[in-house]
């Protein structure tokens, strides 16, 4: 009875995110926009350019043609929508090292993370978490993060019915964590060239979070105001790519507070602050291949039309190595961190045992969470068509584009281009390549150096469609 309630939820939940995301769309532009897979015709340059680099399935079945495009397109946009299960996977992970509300045990960080497999101690640690996360899913009414895991797990075909079953999910749970130890040592060990923008190419695309590239765009937001590339209240169409989702985050995240979304919150409320925007006339636009993220910016946006707020929690890991400098200016801004289009409310009490966690929290206005509209959409093989009048001034997305690779993000930078306005820019802390002419210049870099010892350096790319 139980599975057959499941299945009719999750029936339910798909078309109600049919039916929400198509009124997201025809509020967008009264049925003058629409999404649409990235042609034939429009592809030329990409796969012009790049013809020596296509994928190997395009290369090798023969001449291209508008038929056989259209249905790799399609089959392309399966393939990277189906990849989110990896990514949930990770999430599933990041959940047995942080969490702290099914355990008592010593959570996993980066550094116990490398030792496992090596360290009886971290093995134990491993194997505590991983029993009582089971445990907590398998309550009689679990917690949400809870209840969306088991479903996730229920859906792969485990269970946790009888001790074999249980057995075989927690031979799982530890062998993806010895896969995520693999990748992390992958990673570090990778040299930290341009590669670096399509690391994550063959990996499952995760919904992680944090404050971190928003403190970035912060920074860039004023590089371009004191360099005249935006003036005050010239921002009135924002698209955010992958908002993401903050479940439990690669970075000591954790599960104490609900499930949120913060990047369309803190980019506006920058914006605002900065005075390149009125939050009385801006939109903010999220286009995300995510069910998860979509439903949940949707189920905010319905308790807003009743008038009720949206809590953020601005949680940030102390523990992350920092200048004195950037430690001070960080601290600055997530200090008035949504004060200009929210108010700062109570946090949810940070436990001790994350005491490297530091918190507060604000309650965005029914108003301000109207102003954004999730939308179903695949930044690499689709595209929005739009009146001039619709199209944005920014399109913005952070820790995205790596988990393509570069004929991915040609084609994504292709697709954007047609979704600015003459003068519009597009933010990225991933490089894109520029090998296809597309009507976007890279106007300015700004890096923001978190970090010399060990160095830690991110930059903010911004491309500026041809006027």
């Amino acid at each position: 009875m139980v599975n057959l309630q499941r299945c009719r939820f999750a029936k339910r939940k798909t078309i109600v995110l049919a039916m929400v995301l198509g009124c997201g769309l025809r509020s967008l532009s009264q049925s003058a926009a629409t999404t649409e897979f990235i042609s034939f015709q429009a592809a030329q340059p990409v796969l012009k350019a790049m013809s020596d680099a296509l994928p190997p399935d395009l290369k090798s079945a023969g001449p291209l043609d508008a038929a056989r495009w259209s249905t790799w397109v399609r089959a392309q946009d399966l393939a990277i929508r189906q990849r989110l299960d990896r990514g949930t996977e990770d999430t599933l992970t990041n959940l047995m090292r942080f969490g702290v509300t099914f355990t008592k045990e010593y959570r996993i960080d980066d550094d116990y993370l490398v030792r496992y497999g090596q360290s009886p101690l971290v093995n134990a640690f491993a194997e505590n978490r991983a029993r009582d996360l089971m445990a907590g899913m398998a309550a009689p009414h679990p917690a949400e993060r809870m209840m969306e895991m088991r479903t996730f797990l229920e859906k792969r075909g485990f269970s946790l019915s009888t001790p074999q079953q249980r057995a075989t999910l927690k031979k799982y749970l530890l062998d993806n964590l010895a896969r995520m130890r693999d990748d992390y040592l992958k990673y570090h060990a990778q040299p930290k060239d341009d590669r670096r923008f399509q690391l994550f190419q063959d990996r499952g695309i995760s919904l992680d979070t944090n404050l971190w590239p928003d403190y970035s765009l912060d920074v860039h937001f004023r590089s371009m105001l004191e360099k005249g590339l935006l003036g005050l209240g010239s921002v009135h169409r924002v698209a955010i790519v992958g908002p993401g989702l903050d479940f439990t985050n690669k970075e000591a995240g954790s599960d104490f507070y609900p499930p949120q979304t913060t990047q369309p919150f803190a980019v506006l409320d920058s914006l605002v602050r900065l005075g390149i925007a009125d939050p009385d006339k801006i939109a903010i636009y999220t286009l995300d291949i995510s069910q998860d993220v979509n439903l949940h910016i949707e189920h905010a946006r319905k308790n807003a039309a009743r008038g009720r707020p949206y809590v953020v929690q601005l949680a940030w890991n102390t523990a992350r190595p920092m200048s004195d400098y950037f430690r001070k200016n960080f601290i600055a801004y997530w200090q008035q961190l949504g004060d200009k289009i929210g108010s700062p409310v109570a946090p949810i009490p940070v436990p001790q045992s994350v005491n490297v966690l530091r918190s507060r929290a604000v309650k965005m206005s029914p108003k301000i969470v109207r102003e954004v509209t999730p939308l179903d959409m695949n930044i690499v093989y689709q595209r929005l068509t739009l009146p001039p009048e619709q199209t944005f001034d920014l399109v913005i997305g952070t820790n995205i584009f790596v988990y393509y690779g570069e004929f991915e993000q040609a084609l994504a930078r292709a697709n954007i281009a047609t979704m600015l306005r003459p003068g519009g820019y597009l933010l990225s802390n991933d490089k894109l390549p520029d090998t296809v002419s597309s009507g976007l210049n890279d106007v300015l870099d700004t890096p923001v150096v978190s970090s010399v010892e060990p160095l830690v350096r991110d930059v903010v790319f911004c491309y500026q469609r041809v006027k």
